[in-house]
């Protein structure tokens, strides 16, 4: 795995997937892969961000006119295609359901916690 981060906090990965954050500590480029709307994945992604989904289309609009993102995440309409872009790009990063994580797919705990334990903040 090309991603040395083992661990993040709540915060830390909030500011990811709001792209205020751009780079791993390798230098390596983050890739935010995300779900359509109305998708489990995609409401734990709202949550995160504490935005609904018209929230979320106007911050990505005004990102990108800004020119703080050349682009918005790469939504895959899949679990299939979700962890294919995370196999297949260097620095992306997704939310994906612990029964969804197959081989190669690297989890990163959040707040100390993985996904089952308890205080594990993405539920």
């Amino acid at each position: 795995m090309s991603n040395p981060v083992n661990e993040l906090s709540f915060g830390e990965l909030r500011k990811i997937f709001a792209a205020e954050k751009h780079q791993w500590p390798n230098g390596i480029p983050i890739r935010l892969i995300v779900r359509g709307p109305g998708t489990r994945e995609r409401q734990t992604l709202l949550r995160l961000l504490r935005m609904s989904e018209s929230d979320y289309n106007q911050y990505w609009t005004a990102e990108v006119i800004r020119g703080e993102a050349s682009a918005a995440p790469a939504v895959m309409p899949s679990v299939g295609m979700q962890r294919e872009a995370i196999l297949a790009f260097p620095g992306a990063i997704t939310l994906v359901a612990a029964n969804e994580i197959k081989q190669g797919m690297k989890i990163i705990k959040i707040d100390g916690h993985l996904p089952g334990e308890g205080g594990y903040p993405l539920r």
